[in-house]
């Protein structure tokens, strides 16, 4: 999947050309699993999960992991 970002920072999703909506998600990374608000396409269902995520709860899970 192919996003658009805009300047003001929207995130369009290519293939429906419709913004992206914040939604309550849940994820599971690495058999754990927890609950974000990330921007989801309303019309096909593709997610964007952003570096600013991936650096702060994914990294976080990570970290658990290597603490065990």
């Amino acid at each position: 999947m192919r996003l658009s970002v805009t300047e003001n920072k929207v995130v369009i999703c290519f293939q429906c050309q419709k913004e992206l909506q914040p939604i309550k998600t849940y994820l599971s990374y690495l058999g754990h699993s927890f609950y974000a608000e990330i921007p989801k396409c309303p019309d096909c269902g593709e997610v964007y999960i952003s570096e600013e995520l991936v650096k702060s709860r994914i990294a976080e899970v990570e970290m658990q992991l290597e603490d065990k």
